[in-house]
């Protein structure tokens, strides 16, 4: 009776531990020390299984401190003798010397062979499930009579469906959590007009969301957008797919790896950021046609003003000779055009443009006259690069035409100015000169855009020099 009653207790306390907690670690190592002083074993091991690495892992322990020992043991189903009850679906039971049966494991961290007896039954959910196996131990040979048997099958099916609940609290846990960083993106994404500011927000969500050391997402072109963090040990790569088409990649790092649930939430993550990266795409290709178009219409204006002022003037100019300047002028907006498309940017590098109308210039009106050209890095925006362009195509054209035998072009940083100069070694520039067609458009360019100033010396050669606010 007094067995009995031991008995029905512990199966009394393993249901309310079961139904008390879904803490399953708490429940299993209550499990061990419970079952241990009922059965009066001197040792309990619960082991859980893995079905993604088809082990049985060591989970709980009586006798035995599982925080001491540094690899915590593992065992395929079938392996050892808590393995093959698990295998089998059925108790094993072993009277004495269980350490010399040829199914034993030994584990080097895991004192097991100072046991004489086991007692190992599967752990099973109602449906024939495996979750686990759990043993008893005894330093003393003992045969485990029936109801022994009986009763450690019971407490097994209890932690089994401790095993259940437990999953089914953590799957929604990890829904919760997931939902949670997707309203977050959401959220972000919808409130922000940038596209930098809602990739930022993805990237961050995703390392929060994954307890990640860094994450990043990567462009088709290769291109880090967002960097944040550093990298780990483990790295998962996650497709950005838009219309079947891949657009990008969603990496994140950490130092421990990564699960199934981690993964499937990185995929949500991704479609996610998919959709803000193609949001943001079109829209900025909403806003970049608009400029596009902006930019087109007011460099046509400025070239049919320029073909007006060269149709209005009074001198005797030749016709041929007005054409190839206008097509000089058109082609300085083209090169600016070139370079903005080329740098993606809004801003134009002063000594590439330059240096690419001069070899254009040379090439069709130089006549082999020798150009140097001594210029620095200077940016500007698209905007008044345009103007400079004009200023600068205008003037070289001029020194080429009515100059010496040598040009020199400079362009530097002065303080805060820009200064352009383009000086010839020839007779110098008349009052024709001085009060043509040319020259007009260039004061009027360096005066209305560039806000600058231009300077014109005659003597011993030709020296214009445009000096201008950066």
């Amino acid at each position: 009776m007094e067995t009995r009653d031991r008995h029905l207790k512990l199966l009394t306390e393993t249901i309310e531990a079961v139904n008390s907690t879904l803490d399953l670690q708490e429940v299993l190592s209550q499990v061990a020390t419970n079952v241990a002083a009922a059965l009066e074993a001197d040792a309990c091991f619960v082991y859980l299984y893995d079905e993604r690495a088809d082990e049985l892992v060591l989970r709980a322990t009586h006798g035995s401190h599982i925080d001491e020992l540094t690899r915590r043991p593992r065992m395929r189903p079938g392996e050892g003798i808590t393995g093959s009850a698990a295998e089998s679906r059925a108790p094993v039971m072993i009277e004495s010397q269980a350490h010399l049966d040829p199914r034993f494991k030994h584990f080097p961290n895991l004192p097991e062979d100072e046991y004489e007896s086991i007692l190992a039954v599967p752990i099973l959910t109602r449906d024939g499930t495996l979750e686990g196996a759990l043993n008893v131990r005894t330093r003393q040979a003992r045969s485990f009579i029936e109801d022994e048997v009986e009763l450690l099958l019971a407490i097994a099916a209890q932690v089994a469906q401790s095993i259940e609940h437990a999953k089914l609290y953590a799957e929604a846990q990890r829904r919760v959590h997931e939902l949670e960083a997707l309203a977050r993106i959401s959220e972000a994404v919808s409130n922000s007009l940038y596209l930098e500011e809602s990739l930022e927000a993805i990237v961050k969500t995703t390392m929060d969301a994954l307890h990640a050391t860094g994450a990043a997402l990567v462009l088709d072109d290769g291109r880090i957008a967002w960097p944040e963090g550093v990298a780990g040990t483990h790295a998962i790569r996650q497709p950005l797919r838009w219309r079947g088409r891949q657009i990008g990649e969603l990496v994140a790092d950490r130092e421990t790896a990564f699960t199934q649930a981690d993964r499937e939430l990185l995929a949500s993550i991704a479609t996610h950021a998919a959709v803000a990266l193609e949001h943001g795409r079109a829209v900025m290709r909403g806003v970049l046609a608009q400029e596009i178009h902006h930019r087109v219409k007011n460099n046509l204006q400025t070239v049919a003003s320029l073909l007006r002022l060269q149709a209005r003037s009074a001198d005797a100019v030749d016709p041929r000779e007005a054409l190839e300047h206008s097509v000089n002028r058109i082609l300085a907006i083209a090169a600016v055009h070139e370079l903005l498309t080329e740098r993606h940017e809004e801003d134009v590098d002063l000594a590439d443009l330059i240096d690419r109308l001069r070899s254009m210039l040379v090439q069709g009106v130089g006549g082999g006259k020798d150009v140097i050209a001594t210029l620095e890095p200077v940016e500007l925006p698209g905007v008044r690069a345009t103007a400079l362009a004009l200023v600068f195509a205008e003037l070289l054209q001029n020194a080429l035409e009515h100059g010496g035998d040598r040009v020199q072009v400079e362009l530097a940083r002065a303080g805060d100015d820009i200064v352009l100069a383009i000086a010839d070694d020839g007779a110098g520039i008349g009052d024709a000169g001085v009060d043509g067609t040319g020259l007009s458009i260039v004061r009027a360019l360096v005066r209305d855009e560039l806000r600058g100033t231009l300077e014109l010396r005659s003597d011993a050669g030709t020296r214009v020099e445009v000096v201008f606010p950066a």
